[in-house]
This record gives structure tokens, C-alpha cells and sequence, in this order.
């Protein structure tokens, strides 16, 4: 069969290609290249215009043989099984041009004398064969991905300048400073990737007429303040230096807890305090990062769709784009970038000021607003948000990063976000574990009166005081926390079964790596990473070179000393094996996590999973709870940072040593500038983490992070699972149990279960407490829209505009944002009506006079409810 493959593609390369004063064959070649313009988004291309990453891929096809084509196809059906990502049209063609193509037939007698002019040659399939082959092989198979990559490389291009370091520092700084600052507003406003780019980009041009052509020569290599035009490399060398830090610094929360008389109101969290945990919690997940990148950079699969709009937003800034048509549209990406993000800043400032019941648009309350019920189904304050027109500011409708996240993440999700609803539906009016008594979604702890916990009642020292605690009584959950952090407890043991099963490749080859470091430690630090990798993006990338394993390792006893040092200098009551207890867990689940997150676009963390360990191993003990539950966090979460910056870099071609620097430089500016923004918030902002902060500074993370501190730490799991919710332990093995019917119907029925994610269904059920449906319905209806409806039958558009819409949106949100609340809210200049009071006036927004639970807690014997405090066993 080998000779009848290599006569075959002799045969039709000979015919096809080599003939040129056949006019049929000229004419079918002029067809293949719009074919192929067409498959890349650009069969409109006006005039003469071409293309040159389609012609380099033409090109392609004219060079491959349909036996190298083949054997590529046969790579990607197994490669891509159940791959979510992959086209299922392009999946089933390939399938059938592997399986049924003519050269795999046992009958090839009729085919012995290939040179026959009578011989019937198939040009459709000969075209598909070669087209999916070279997509695979210099190019990517996923549609996404084409839309912002390309399939060549400029290796001469300058990346790591000295002017590009200027500019990124520059907006490491402001970008920081906004991010932190609106960090701790409901809903936060973040100044993204994208939003940093479009302001990269013009202070990169501008000191390029700016900065004299002036430097010095290191090592043989010039560095010039000035190397010529603002480039691609360099836009996008900043992005990545600020991306870093697009995340924020997650102990900012421990920080005001620990700080705040509001909270637990520490004053010894001092300047060095606050340094050296920063430090340690954010650069520690370096370590793991370069183990995980062999996992989840190189293999084609794991496509990160969280960063494709940056790259898309980078190439519209700074790639040469040709004039073409797409369903009637001709705008520029650029321009469109602008009119976007214009019309955005301008509209924002409706919902956000002048109209502010379009951003909280919880009109169903407001037909009779004194109706609980109604407000607990329906609000978007307090209640659950089950509205069919929730509102109209892209801020919430945004909240799931709609225009991004691809739909079957989306819609998997929305799945479990409506079980939630009815799960907590169910708990709330049956009063179960005594939740009726409160309202229905909130993620603060509540004691047996209905009102806050004051966790100051029951303790002394830092410590738990069993009396006080047995005078004060225990903490409680409302229904939306309780089941939020039963899908929590669930999520654990579930995602990573299941994730181990479903992607068992990819994880086996990490195990391997893992095992190779111990059996050839020097190989491992010295050898290629690029060497069990041959998608077109890792050739490219070999050309340059590598950061070394060991600087990664450089890092992480750095950070490990910093914290350690932290723990024991400051009265933080945190023993020091409770650290490398932390390191252990994330090296056991980061690997699931990332992958997950690489693939769907759906991140969750550790913080649960510390916490409750944490608990119990140091009971009651809120400081070691929340120190080791931000280094348990924020491992995986700068991990997961840090690796998807490092693929964009491979996207875009940015070396890696470049970026290795790039993210040092950058965290460590971050550090400074939220650690001098966090405190200045707590002194000047009034109200600061009130629940009715005027310009809505309600601290929705730090109020989890408080409650929790409280429950599994000061309290602990033991007193929680025995005495409170004894439920919650269970929820484990249920999320243990599930794994196996959801096996089951992935094995038996594949193909109807290709979408079928459920670790993203339990994800789903984390929406709530505080959110609701009001932040993630608008989402999955949009996503409907852009990434199922306009991406099936309007690719081309959908490939050249949908990102660019989603960075002009958001671009166009935060800095409206931004300058309203400097200019009219800082200072308050309120414009006190209707369409600004409505949607807080009622029993959704909790106004005085209204109902605030199910039932009442004077209404119970002694005034209370919950645990009978004189026989607590607690």
C-alpha cells in the first residue's frame, strides 16, 4: 500500500502542480488559494490585495505529498479525540479522509497503473487532505487560534528594549494601581490586557519620535534607547510584563482583614509584614510555572482561550491588515477598536451615574416592591436574579467574560449556576439548618440574632475563647454559602478524578517529566523543552533561547525563605511546616486545575481546600488560617498567571528568557504599588467594605475571606462538621461518587457527550454568594449569540471582529469608570432620583421597613435561633 501512496501523490503533484501551461490546472490552483483565503476568514479580500501568511500556507499545500498529508491526519484523529476545542465539522471530514480515502483500500488493483490519463483523481479530497494536513502542521487547528496567531516568525524583531521595559513599568504602575483600587468594589472594574494595550500602544509611538537613537553595547549586542518603530514584539513584551500583574496581589484581602477594625483589627501588620508575605505569595507559583509549562504551553490542545483577545487586540494595533469585505463590514480592526471603546466610555456613564437602575435592573421587584418573595427570586441585590433582562451595563454583563470563554464552557456552566438556584431555592424555604432566618444570598457569617458576626465577641489573643464562644454562639451560613461551599467540597475530589481521566495524556506525560527529574536531574535542567514537542508554535520557539528549568527553582527558595522568615518575625501564629503543607497540596491538584483552565477557560482554586486542611490540622487559629490559605491560593493562581503570560509568549513568538525577566521586573513593581494603594483605601475611602458603600467599595472578597477565617479557622471544621452543617463532609464523597456515572457517559456515548463537561456544571454552582444570576445570565446569552450563532454562520466576522468588540467594550468600561469616580463620586456630586433610588428602595436593596428574611429570629424561644446556646456542645 506504501508504493500505491507514493505513486499516488507522485502521480497528483505531477498533474496538479507541475504543469503549467495546462490551463486547467492553472485555473484550479487560482480556485485552491481562494478556497483557502475563504478557510482563514478572508475569501473577501478586495482588490489585488494577498495575504502573506495564507500565501506561506498555499505554499504548503503545493510542497506536501498526500502520503506526508495522511500520516499528519492519522496524528490529529488521535490526537484530538473528544477534543472540546476542535472544529466537529473539521474533526468528522478528517476522520472520513483518513478512514475512507482511496489509498487506504485493501482493492487497489484497479489503481495499479497510477500514470493512466483516464485515472479518476478525487481534486475535492486531494484539497482537503492537503489543506487540514498543512493547518496542523505550520499553522493551528482551531479557528480561535488562527484568528490571532501566525504560522511565521520574525526572528530580528526587537523585543526586550530598553524602550519596551519603560513603557510596560509605566503601565505596570497605573494599570496596578486601578486594578487594586476597584478590586474591592461590587462589581469590579478592571483595567484588562486588553484595556493596557490600547494605552501601550500609543506611548510606544510616541517615544519612538520621541527618544533619540542613542545607547551602549552589552555582550556584543547594541541597545539603543530608540531601535527604530514601535514593533509587534515589543507591544506585546509590555503586555506580557503587565498581564502579570493583571491579577492583582491576593494578600491584599489578608491585609484589610487583618488590618481593618472592621475585621479582626491588627495593628501590628506592618509595612515589613506586608512585603515579605506579598513576596513570598507572589512569586512562589514561579516554581511550579516551570514545571507546567511542558503540561500546558507546548501541547496544541491546551489553547488558553482567556488570552486570545489580547493577541487578537495586538495584531489590530500593529499588524498590516488588507482591505476585504466580511458580510458587508470593511471597517479596520483598529478603527473598529476605537468606535467600540468610544461608545463604550460614553454609554458607561448611564449605568454607572446618570441612570443607575440600567446597571441594577431588577425591575420585577419594582411591580410591588414590597413583596419578599418576589424580591427573593427575582433581585439582583439580595436575591437570586432570576430575570430574564437583568441589565443593561456591559460591566455585569461582561461578569463571564461572554466574548471569550468559549460557548460549551459557557453553557456547561449556566447549567450549574441554574441546579444551584434551585438547590438554594429549596434549602432557603425549608429552613434548613436554620437559613430562613437569614437572607438568602449573602457571603457574610451571621450569628443567632440575624445580624453580622462580631468575631471580636469570642476572641482573645488572636485566639478562639471556648467561654465567650459558648456565651456569643456559633457563625452561620446563609442557603446561597452553603451551597456554594458544598459545590466547593464537591469540586475537589471530582475535577480531579475526572480531570486525570479525561486528559489522561497530557497528564501522563507530566508524570514522566516528573519521573525523568529524578532519574537524570542534569538532563532535566539541561535538556531542550521543546524536544517532545513539534507543533509549528514549539519549532519557532526553539529558535530561541530557553529559560532553564533551575531559574524557576531560583525563585521558589527565594519566596520560601521570604515567607518563612515572615511567619517567624511577625506574630502571625503560623508554624513553618504548615507552608511546605501548602506547597504540597498545590503540587498535587495544580496540575488538574491548569489544565482545566487551559482548555475551558474556567478557573477555580484552592482556597476551600486550604482552608478546611488548615482547619483542622491548626484549630482554631484565623492568622495561620488566612496566611497559609493566600500561599495555598496563590500558588496556583500565580501559577496559572504566570503560565498563561508564557503562552501568549508563545503564541506571539516573545522569548522565553525575555519573559522570565519581564515577570520578575513586573511583580515586584506590582507588589509596591498595591501594597501603597490598599493602605491608602483603608484611610481615605468612607465606608470602606460597608455593605451600602456609596460608590459601592463593599469588599465582596474580603468579606468572604473574613467569614471564612472566621468559620474554618477561629471556629474550625470540627465544630462546623459536627455541630453546624455536618452536611458539608458528605458533599466530598458525593463529588467522589459522581465521577463515575459521568465516566460512563463519556465512554458509552461520545459523541452526544462531547460538550458534556461536568466539572464545569459544578463550577457553575460557585456563581452565587454574593453574585447571582443577574452577573452570569447576561453572559451565557451573549456568548449564545457571538461565540455559537455568529461564530457558525459568520466565522469570518466572528475570526476578525469578536475580540476586538470585547477589548473595545471593556477598554471603553474601565476608563469610564475610572473617570467617574474621580470626577463625580470621590467627591460626591450624587444626582439623588428615581432612575438612581429605585432599584435599592425595596425588600431587594433591603431598605429599612421592609422584610429582611423567611423568618424571624425574635420570633424563636430566648429571642434566637440556631444551637441552643446553654446545651451547645460546641
Amino acid at each position: 500500500m506504501g508504493i500505491v501512496e507514493k505513486k499516488l501523490g507522485s502521480f497528483i503533484n505531477e498533474k496538479q502542480y507541475s504543469v503549467e501551461e495546462d490551463v486547467d490546472v492553472v485555473s484550479l490552483e487560482a480556485s485552491y488559494r481562494h478556497r483557502l483565503y475563504e478557510k482563514l476568514g478572508h475569501g473577501d479580500v478586495l482588490g489585488d490585495e494577498s495575504i502573506p501568511d495564507v500565501e506561506f500556507l498555499f505554499n504548503k499545500m503545493q510542497e506536501m505529498s498526500i502520503p506526508d498529508a495522511l500520516e499528519i491526519l492519522k496524528t490529529v484523529v488521535i490526537e484530538h479525540n473528544n477534543d472540546p476545542n476542535f472544529p466537529p465539522e473539521d474533526y468528522e471530514m478528517i476522520q472520513n479522509l483518513v478512514e475512507n480515502n482511496p489509498v487506504h483500500s485493501e482493492d487497489s488493483e484497479s489503481y495499479t497503473n497510477l500514470e493512466d490519463e483516464k485515472f479518476p483523481v478525487d481534486q475535492e479530497r486531494i484539497y482537503n487532505i492537503k489543506l487540514h494536513a498543512v493547518l496542523n502542521e505550520y499553522f493551528s487547528p482551531y479557528p480561535e487560534v488562527r484568528a490571532v496567531t501566525s504560522p511565521v516568525d520574525d526572528e530580528n524583531a526587537p523585543v526586550e528594549t530598553i524602550r519596551s521595559y519603560l513603557v510596560a513599568f509605566i503601565w505596570v504602575i497605573i494599570g496596578s494601581g486601578v486594578n487594586e483600587f476597584f478590586s474591592h468594589r461590587m462589581p469590579s472594574i478592571t483595567l484588562t490586557s486588553s484595556v493596557i494595550q490600547m494605552l501601550v500602544y500609543p506611548t510606544g509611538k510616541a517615544l519612538s519620535w520621541i527618544l533619540p537613537d542613542k545607547g551602549f553595547t552589552l555582550f556584543g549586542v547594541r541597545h539603543s534607547l530608540n531601535p527604530g518603530p514601535w514593533g509587534f514584539k515589543e507591544q506585546m513584551f509590555a503586555t506580557i510584563v503587565f498581564n502579570v500583574c493583571a491579577n492583582g496581589v491576593y494578600v491584599s484581602s489578608n491585609i484589610i482583614v487583618q488590618k481593618m477594625d472592621l475585621f479582626y483589627g491588627q495593628k501590628w501588620v506592618s509595612a515589613g509584614y506586608q512585603i515579605l508575605l506579598a513576596l513570598a505569595t507572589q512569586t512562589l507559583g514561579f516554581g511550579f510555572a516551570g514545571i507546567l509549562r511542558k503540561l500546558v504551553i507546548y501541547p496544541t490542545r491546551n489553547i488558553w482561550p482567556s488570552i486570545l483577545p489580547t493577541i487578537a487586540f495586538n495584531r489590530a494595533l500593529l499588524s498590516p491588515e488588507v482591505k476585504e469585505n466580511i458580510n458587508g463590514w470593511t471597517i479596520s480592526r483598529y478603527y473598529f477598536l476605537l468606535i467600540t471603546g468610544v461608545g463604550s466610555f460614553l454609554y458607561f456613564w448611564f449605568p454607572n451615574y446618570v441612570f443607575q437602575a440600567l446597571s441594577t435592573f431588577n425591575w420585577m421587584t419594582w411591580i410591588k416592591p414590597s413583596n419578599f418573595n418576589l424580591a427573593v427570586i427575582t433581585g439582583s441585590v439580595s436575591g437570586l436574579g432570576l430575570n430574564p433582562l437583568p441589565t443593561f451595563d456591559w460591566n455585569i454583563i461582561s461578569m463571564n467574560s461572554p466574548l471569550i470563554i468559549p460557548f460549551f464552557s459557557q453553557a456547561n456552566q449556566f447549567i450549574g449556576t441554574m441546579i444551584a438556584f434551585f438547590c438554594i431555592v429549596g434549602v432557603y424555604y425549608s429552613n434548613y439548618l436554620w437559613t430562613g432566618f437569614l437572607t438568602i444570598n449573602s457571603n457574610d457569617i451571621f450569628d443567632n440574632t440575624g445580624n453580622t458576626y462580631e468575631v471580636q465577641q469570642v476572641m482573645s489573643n488572636g485566639k478562639l475563647d471556648q467561654a465567650k464562644y459558648e456565651a456569643y454562639g456559633p457563625p452561620y451560613y446563609t442557603a446561597a454559602n452553603l451551597v456554594v461551599y458544598g459545590a466547593f467540597f464537591a469540586i475537589y475530589p471530582f475535577g480531579f478524578i475526572y480531570t486525570i481521566w479525561e486528559d489522561w495524556n497530557n497528564v501522563s506525560k507530566s508524570l514522566y517529566g516528573l519521573l525523568d527529574l529524578f532519574k537524570n536531574p542534569k538532563g532535566f535542567l539541561t535538556d531542550s523543552n521543546f524536544a517532545k514537542y513539534k507543533d509549528p508554535h514549539s519549532r519557532m520557539m526553539s529558535r530561541y533561547k530557553e529559560a532553564p528549568d533551575w531559574w524557576f527553582y531560583i525563585v521558589l527558595i527565594l519566596s520560601l525563605v521570604f515567607m518563612i522568615v515572615c511567619v517567624k518575625v511577625y506574630p502571625a501564629d503560623t508554624p513553618v511546616w504548615g507552608i511546605f503543607f501548602s506547597i504540597g497540596i498545590n503540587f498535587v491538584f495544580l496540575i488538574p486545575l491548569t489544565i482545566i483552565y487551559s482548555v475551558t477557560g474556567f478557573q477555580f482554586g484552592l482556597n476551600v481546600l486550604v482552608e478546611l486542611i488548615i482547619g483542622y490540622a491548626i484549630p482554631n487559629n484565623p492568622n495561620a488560617l488566612m496566611t497559609l490559605k493566600a500561599l495555598g491560593y496563590n500558588i496556583d493562581g500565580q501559577a496559572e498567571s504566570f503560565i498563561s503570560d508564557q503562552k501568549i509568549a508563545h503564541y506571539a513568538k516573545i522569548p522565553q528568557r525575555a519573559v522570565f525577566r519581564g515577570q520578575i521586573f513586573g511583580c515586584i513593581l506590582q507588589i509596591i504599588v498595591v501594597l501603597c494603594v490598599v493602605n491608602w483605601e483603608m484611610s481615605n475611602v468612607k465606608g470602606f467594605c460597608t455593605p451600602h458603600q456609596e460608590s459601592k467599595f463593599s469588599c465582596p472578597s474580603e468579606v468572604t475571606f473574613y467569614s471564612a477565617s472566621v468559620l474554618w479557622g477561629a471556629i474550625g471544621p470540627k465544630k462546623v462538621f459536627n455541630d453546624l452543617y455536618p452536611i458539608l463532609r458528605w458533599c466530598f464523597l458525593i463529588g467522589f461518587l459522581l465521577v463515575f456515572p459521568c465516566i460512563a457517559l463519556k465512554k458509552f456515548f461520545p459523541k452526544q457527550t462531547k460538550h458534556f463537561s461536568p466539572t464545569l456544571i459544578i463550577g457553575g454552582m460557585l456563581a452565587y454568594a454574593p453574585y447571582n444570576l443577574t452577573y452570569y445570565y447576561p453572559s451565557f446569552v451573549f456568548s449564545y449569540i457571538f461565540n455559537y450563532l455568529i461564530k457558525k454562520r459568520f466565522v469570518s466576522w466572528w475570526e476578525k471582529y469578536n475580540f476586538i468588540l470585547s477589548a473595545g467594550l471593556n477598554t471603553g468600561t474601565a476608563f469610564s469608570a475610572v473617570i467617574i469616580f474621580f470626577a463625580v463620586q470621590y467627591h460626591p456630586k450624587n444626582l439623588n432620583w428615581w432612575g438612581n433610588t429605585v432599584s435599592y428602595a425595596g425588600a431587594d436593596g433591603q431598605a429599612d421597613g421592609y422584610q429582611l428574611s423567611l423568618l424571624d429570629p425574635s420570633s424563636q424561644p430566648g429571642g434566637y435561633f440556631g444551637i441552643r446556646i446553654a446545651n451547645s456542645t460546641a
